[in-house]
């Protein structure tokens, strides 16, 4: 497929992170982009370089995709433009750490909103524009935390999990068009997550096993288009997920809890 004819692919989560390093990922595969986040000033600084360094062109939409009708606003505004969309990466998203009972209920529920409903919704909206190309693509980042329940991320490890099962589902059912559909749970990266989710007792642990978003970003892009169902990238990562499977789940759950507890 040459440069020209390639569609363009859809970020959400792009300023920053995974979603900032798939954007150059695919940038330097010659994909033209439409850029979703909350920044504008990220995403303006990230756009005028991926088309200066790349020579593609990448649109950005600032927006709030936690907000009511946040989706609809994002695939009305592809709608006008006529973008061919061919790649949707459902990457935004975050976690709230802490036991649920004293976490913040708006602070959590906003976390469900922006890590399921927004996947749902814009995999469900953009699922007839993405079937109009000869091949296409949903990579939905999930975590390694889909495979367990996490006492103290007990709201985040859930709705991973959701977007675990439900890509599986999505991929079973449009096994026979040409969308190919992924599910992506890295591990512990170095993104900021666990800043943003109060977990700086962690950074000293975070620093021996993260990997780098650069290197997520390649394997992710990867497995995607070689239409994988499932990736979990690194040894560890994956060994941790294959001992979820054969350990009592009352041992990994404890063991978890020890981890996340400060």
């Amino acid at each position: 497929m040459s440069e020209k004819t390639k569609p363009y692919a859809l970020i959400t989560g792009a300023s920053k992170g995974i979603g900032k390093s798939i954007a150059y990922e695919l940038a330097e595969q010659g994909y033209s982009l439409l850029l979703v986040a909350r920044s504008e000033e990220e995403l303006k600084a990230l756009s005028d370089e991926l088309e200066v360094k790349y020579g593609i062109k990448a649109f950005i939409f600032s927006i709030d995709l936690s907000t009511s009708g946040a989706s609809q606003k994002v695939t009305d505004w592809i709608k006008i433009s006529n973008y061919p969309v061919g790649v949707l990466i459902n990457n935004a998203g975050y976690g709230v750490w802490g036991d649920f009972s004293e976490s913040s209920l708006s602070d959590q529920l906003g976390m469900m909103q922006l890590n399921m409903n927004v996947v749902v919704e814009l995999s469900h909206l953009l699922v007839p524009i993405l079937s109009q190309e000869k091949q296409a693509y949903i990579l939905n980042i999930a975590s390694t935390a889909a495979y367990q329940a996490v006492p103290t991320l007990a709201i985040y490890s859930a709705t991973k999990a959701f977007v675990l099962s439900f890509t599986r589902a999505l991929r079973f059912e449009l096994a026979k068009t040409s969308i190919s559909v992924t599910c992506f749970s890295p591990g512990p990266v170095d993104t900021g997550f666990a800043a943003r989710a109060g977990l700086s007792a962690l950074n000293k642990m975070a620093e021996k096993f993260n990997m780098q978003p650069d290197e997520v970003a390649k394997i992710a892009v990867k497995a995607m288009f070689n239409k994988k169902s499932e990736v979990i990238p690194g040894f560890t990562n994956i060994i941790s997920v294959y001992a979820n499977r054969v350990l009592p789940k009352a041992f990994i759950e404890k063991t978890a809890a020890g981890i996340y507890k400060i």
